[in-house]
């Protein structure tokens, strides 16, 4: 490539060697840059494109042993578990019921016993073992032939109406059997009514006048008003019961209590033993 500009101006043959070598030098001083930035140019490598950051947050990468999604899921369904898991006792239960009285006191002195009764009620559990039952307690109370003969009276009719609010301890002793106790204040209306008498007004009243409620000072009223009768007294009752689970969500229960109502001096008391439903 050198030799191809050996001719020089103002040499008519050939130039000296010398000045060969001055030619050849000045010329690769002119050509090796250029040929080097070539060069350089071809082995460049091309730049790559800016990488785009990445548009998912970096929670999505971290590591696959504690993903908190999978905690937080985990979380939820343990509380889900733990809201459905269903109670070992209903808030509200019902029951109805009935059976006979036995009398006790005064009471049992002028109406026989193994008179009717007929209840229901309804019970606010806050809990397995504790709630607060009222009770509605209808009981007949048959007089006795003997008070019927102190009323000179040939037939009577008698009852009481009970309203009962009372704190109930539950005991569940097994699967299918249990018991309560229950105590609490009580509300007695004794009413009846003599179909007849032949008493006369303003006499001195009997035992049997005193406890029906008749007497005013002692004595029958003059007015000859003592044929009907009613008494509003207030008193306290107790019992107790077992209980026999016969389904699901029914019992059979069995139950024992004492009711108490006294006004002025006058008592009624009374035994009922019921057998009923519980739900």
């Amino acid at each position: 490539m050198i030799r191809k500009f050996a001719a020089v101006p103002g040499c008519k043959w050939r130039c000296p060697k010398w000045r060969w070598t001055v030619v050849s030098a000045i010329l690769s001083f002119f050509m090796i840059p250029a040929g080097a930035a070539t060069l350089v140019a071809q082995q460049a490598p091309a730049q790559p494109p800016a990488q785009q950051a990445p548009s998912q947050p970096a929670a999505a990468h971290e590591p696959d042993n504690q993903p908190p999604s999978s905690q937080e899921a985990s979380q939820e369904e343990s509380t889900s578990r733990r809201k459905v898991k269903p109670r070992a006792y209903k808030n509200w239960s019902f029951n109805v019921g009935g059976g006979a009285s036995v009398d006790n006191g005064a009471t049992k002195t002028y109406v026989r016993g193994g008179g009717v009764i007929a209840t229901a009620g309804v019970a606010r559990n806050y809990s397995k073992y504790f709630g607060l039952r009222a009770d509605f307690q209808w009981d007949n109370l048959p007089l006795r032939n003997s008070a019927l003969q102190l009323a000179q009276a040939h037939s009577a009719t008698s009852q009481a109406y009970s309203v009962m609010v009372d704190p109930i301890i539950n005991t569940p002793v097994t699967t299918n059997w249990g018991g309560y106790v229950l105590f609490g204040p009580s509300y007695v209306y004794r009413s009846g009514k003599l179909d007849s008498s032949t008493a006369l007004p303003g006499s001195a009243c009997n035992g049997f006048f005193v406890w029906w409620g008749a007497c005013f000072n002692g004595s029958l009223p003059v007015n000859g008003k003592f044929l009907s009768e009613s008494q509003n007294e207030f008193g306290f009752n107790f019992g107790g019961g077992i209980t026999r689970k016969i389904r699901r969500n029914l019992e059979l229960y069995a139950e024992f209590r004492y009711v108490r109502g006294t006004h002025s001096g006058i008592q009624t008391a009374f035994r009922p033993i019921t057998l009923g439903l519980r739900w």
